[in-house]
């Protein structure tokens, strides 16, 4: 029997407790409040694809609130990596596949405007004028996951999602899910179908000689949570609407008390089709990042 592939998530000591690393082609939700680490941890996991497949993973960068994540200081700091936007506002057919054409690893979905991201926090013409940027960005998105699969990119670090208490209302998980379902689990033929359009038959040959295989696309989805305490985290119940439900890989990162201080520690709620740890597991952030201190 063919053993799964196992996609290495950078953290000294956590693919250990994964029983080998998390199942390539699923998605992963990390979940913490802000602060806890889990941009780095994406971070790290987006550049061990450097060794393991060849080329770094993705960012995905899904702020709209709140300042960006600081992925380029800390990508340049921990890795000398310096991360490239993806700045093609337009898609040209006819240059998608060349040699020179320069694909960023990084992509700011929404303008730094500070507005809020949730159905119940806005009125309905602002929730239509979400609805109207998302369509005029759908585009690019698809460019920018489209040209790095093609070249060789298999894994996604999707950050920047904000608290919902009703994740079903939520501007940026809607976004999520589209892209996930129509993008990230689509196969490729499919997602060239949509990008390129009229020009589709043209491309054709091109297209199947970039083709690629998108049940080895893996996703990291990191997620700030209002709870600071791991305890806190791991008793929250899941809502309607709740990507948290239907990913593969849980980890839950928060605050565990020690005597009269605090330390960081994560659980891994679950991890379907794969043996892992069922304690609580201290980690430590130096500037590499993060390692276990306990597995």
């Amino acid at each position: 029997m063919m053993q799964p592939v196992r996609y290495s998530t950078g953290v000294p000591g956590l693919d250990a407790c994964l029983g080998g690393g998390l199942l390539g082609g699923t998605l992963t939700a990390i979940v913490g409040a802000s602060g806890i680490g889990k941009t780095q941890l994406g971070l790290q996991f987006a550049n061990a694809g450097l060794s393991q497949e060849g080329r770094r993973g993705v960012l995905f960068d899904m702020s709209a609130r709140i300042d960006p994540q600081s992925h380029a200081p800390y990508a340049e700091r921990m890795f000398g990596w310096t991360i490239a936007e993806h700045a093609h506002d337009r898609f040209d057919a006819s240059a998608a596949f060349a040699s020179d054409r320069l694909v960023g690893d990084y992509l700011h979905v929404f303008e730094r405007s500070g507005r809020r991201v949730t159905q119940q926090e806005m009125g309905f013409d602002a929730w239509h004028d979400w609805q109207a940027e998302l369509n005029a960005r759908l585009e690019n998105t698809i460019d920018f996951f489209y040209s790095n699969f093609t070249r060789g990119a298999r894994r996604v670090v999707v950050d920047g999602i904000e608290p919902a208490d009703r994740p079903s209302e939520s501007i940026q998980f809607e976004l999520f899910e589209y892209i996930y379902h129509q993008v990230l689990r689509k196969e490729a033929d499919w997602v060239a179908r949509d990008l390129f359009r009229q020009s589709f038959r043209a491309q054709q040959a091109a297209i199947a000689a970039h083709h690629y295989d998108a049940g080895l696309v893996s996703g990291l989805l990191l997620i700030t949570a209002h709870e600071t305490l791991l305890d806190d985290l791991i008793e929250r119940p899941l809502v309607d609407g709740d990507p948290l439900a239907t990913a593969n890989t849980l980890i839950y990162m928060g605050k565990i008390r020690e005597g009269n201080k605090f330390a960081r520690g994560l659980f891994i709620a679950k991890h379907r089709g794969s043996a892992c740890s069922d304690e609580i597991l201290r980690y430590a952030i130096d500037d590499a990042g993060l390692r276990l201190l306990d597995c």
